[in-house]
């Protein structure tokens, strides 16, 4: 079997690249392991660079018609009170309309649905898109790809491979990329549960040793995150599911009922967080995307965004090599240039904000509110916190933020203009800087 490009993993990532290289006249074949839905919790939040993008690929409308509109996110610091509703102490909240776009919102999606979305659109270039469903990449062998599908194994010749397999990675194995693993002092148990129908705010609760993550789903959903010491899994887990109804009930009273419809473990994912970020996005004709090439925190919630953002320039670059003739592996460090140091910037700040609810003391409390809070007040913050996480452009906080953050100097009271911020949003050109070359 012969094809242009070869894709490794029919994730978000590896479907958005296969779109958009079929609807390019790229010839492209994924080969996807998988034949049902999975159950395993991965990305649904999508970022505005991310709308962006499938508003692009012609599936906005499908994708907005079952997701839920996250404008604001709320960051909610309480007492809890034995036998009563917890104590508000401080609530900050940060809004996606602060950035100079039209895409002021980010959206919660099932994961599976945007799957099915992104994979119908792609098989609507049939001439170009050939997904093979339930076949195995084994890696490489005579310069090809070796599939295994049900029984049958077999080869694909392809001018690129792309790996977008995920942590386990056969692609970037291939390539020799160096792999140095962080990981953390906390894990989450993440869970979907119902929610009251006013309940529609992307919101974080905490208090100096507790804290979860509540985002809305449709359907009146809400997917929860529940931060926990790394290790402390099969003990709660003996307590019972008692503990975890009585967790949830006196962080957000409004979830009471809602929670107590898990009456199994098995409803509940454990979620082990770490980081890595390789030191190539390709080598010859093979390359990287997604959790092949980078695993961030999920505090900040960008991990499938940016598999998508890494398809999105790829894709983009991959079909100009085709459509100019140019030969595709010349010109894939164009793809590592781009998406690398955006990648790192983002993993830092995931980082950053991992931190800041690592450690479970009273007086790191006080500065994370102080600090929480100082974003609000001060709009420089707010607007560069918001662009950065929204994926639409880079500005980065300097040693003045940060005294401010600090409370070392105090907040400046001027106001961020659009045309301020327009230099920093991603430009066309910073995004596909290769097309300079005609």
């Amino acid at each position: 079997m012969r094809t242009d490009v070869f894709i490794a993993g029919g994730g978000v990532g590896g479907l958005t690249l296969a779109a958009k290289l079929a609807s390019r006249g790229v010839h492209v074949t994924i080969a996807e392991q998988l034949t049902k839905e999975s159950p395993v919790y991965k990305g649904e939040l999508l970022q505005p660079k991310t709308i962006a993008i499938l508003e692009r690929l012609g599936v906005i409308d499908e994708i907005e018609g079952c997701g839920h509109v996250i404008d604001q996110l709320r960051f909610q610091e309480i007492h809890r009170r034995e036998g009563k509703s917890p104590e508000e102490i401080n609530l900050t909240e940060l809004n996606y309309s602060r950035v100079a776009s039209k895409y002021d919102h980010a959206l919660m999606v099932p994961h599976e649905r945007t799957k099915s979305i992104i994979r119908d659109k792609g098989q609507t270039f049939e001439e170009h898109f050939h997904y093979l469903g339930g076949a195995r990449f084994l890696g490489f062998e005579k310069g090809m790809a070796k599939v295994k599908q049900k029984k049958e194994t077999f080869h694909i010749e392809a001018k690129v491979y792309i790996g977008a397999e995920g942590r386990s990675s056969p692609t970037r194995k291939a390539m020799n990329a160096d792999v140095k693993r962080k990981d953390y002092n906390h894990h989450f148990l993440t869970v979907t549960m119902p929610r009251p129908a006013s309940y529609t705010k992307g919101k974080i609760i905490t208090t100096a040793d507790r804290f979860l993550g509540l985002f809305p789903l449709p359907d009146n959903e809400v997917r929860t995150v529940y931060l926990i010491k790394a290790g402390e899994y099969k003990t709660i887990k003996e307590k019972g599911l008692e503990y975890l109804y009585q967790a949830y009930s006196e962080l957000e009273p409004e979830l009471s009922e809602g929670v107590r419809t898990i009456d199994d473990w098995k409803k509940v994912q454990l979620m082990i967080p770490y980081t890595y970020h390789v030191d190539k996005y390709y080598s010859g004709n093979l390359a990287i995307i997604g959790d092949a090439a980078h695993t961030v925190h999920p505090m900040a919630g960008e991990g499938m965004n940016l598999a998508v953002q890494d398809a999105d320039v790829l894709g983009e670059l991959l079909a100009w090599c085709k459509e100019n003739n140019k030969n595709y592996h010349e010109h894939l460090h164009y793809y590592e240039d781009v998406r690398k140091p955006r990648v790192s910037s983002l993993l830092h700040l995931s980082h950053l904000s991992a931190l800041v609810y690592s450690f479970r003391f009273e007086w790191w409390r006080k500065i994370r509110m102080r600090a929480v809070q100082r974003i609000y007040d001060d709009d420089q913050l707010h607007v560069k916190q918001m662009l950065n996480i929204s994926g639409l452009g880079s500005w980065n906080f300097n040693l003045l933020d940060r005294a401010i953050q600090g409370s070392v100097l105090p907040a400046r009271s001027k106001k961020i203009k659009d045309k301020t911020q327009w230099k920093y949003l991603f430009s066309e050109s910073e995004d596909y800087p290769w097309e300079k070359e005609n």
